[in-house]
């Protein structure tokens, strides 16, 4: 499936004009934050934990991001609240990116948001195995990085090779056939594990996998 998809006039979220910039995210900008924190929390983490023990921490913080991130599409960014002012929340988190899924400034998550987030996963890390959870931490957060750059790519890039276009097939029928389906971005064996892989290429009607802000 093409991931070009028709770029409408970009949603506005906020009406102060500060608060919409911080909504925004290039690529640039992305790769370049990332670059530079994630040798930090390396750097952090250096010499609190023997080299099987560190790489162990890494590889369970990156196994956990996997699984965080399937929850977290399913649930959270397709949570259907009631409340209005939660409706909005979530559109703002994510339905937003369903009406207009080829802005590219609004394919990453705006390091206002992932910033924090990063700290506080990294304190609650450290909080959970001491000063090693560092190693803990860097392996949740890669993930997240990645997770995020393959998202970004499924949307804008051609991901002509093998797994490349296993995974960008795979969430291009999440946005094209059934919204309700196919969670998981970056390990899409969680959806098959979990019975949301679309196994029909019959499409959903649009109006039961658009999230709105009513």
């Amino acid at each position: 499936m093409s991931s070009h998809h028709p770029a409408p006039q970009r949603i506005r979220l906020f009406e102060s004009e500060r608060l919409e910039r911080f909504t925004l995210l290039s690529p640039r900008s992305f790769v370049i934050a990332w670059v530079v924190l994630l040798p930090v929390i390396a750097a952090m983490a250096w010499g609190t934990a023997g080299p099987l023990a560190a790489l162990a921490l890494t590889g369970l913080g990156l196994a956990g991001w996997t699984l965080f991130e399937y929850a977290m599409h399913r649930f959270l960014f397709h949570l259907e609240p009631r409340a209005k002012w939660l409706r909005w929340l979530v559109f703002v988190i994510h339905g937003n990116h369903h009406d207009n899924p080829g802005d590219p400034m609004r394919g990453l998550m705006p390091l206002v948001v992932s910033g924090p987030v990063a700290v506080l996963v990294w304190l609650g890390c450290v909080a959970l195995a001491g000063p090693a959870g560092s190693w803990l931490a860097l392996g949740f957060i890669t993930g997240y990085v990645i997770y995020d750059a393959v998202h970004f790519a499924c949307h804008h890039r051609a991901m002509r090779g093998g797994l490349g276009a296993m995974l960008k097939r795979h969430h291009m029928r999440h946005h094209h056939v059934d919204g309700t389906r196919n969670f998981a971005i970056s390990a899409i064996f969680w959806d098959r594990l979990f019975g949301t892989r679309i196994a029909t290429l019959r499409r959903r009607p649009a109006n039961s996998s658009r999230l709105r802000a009513r």
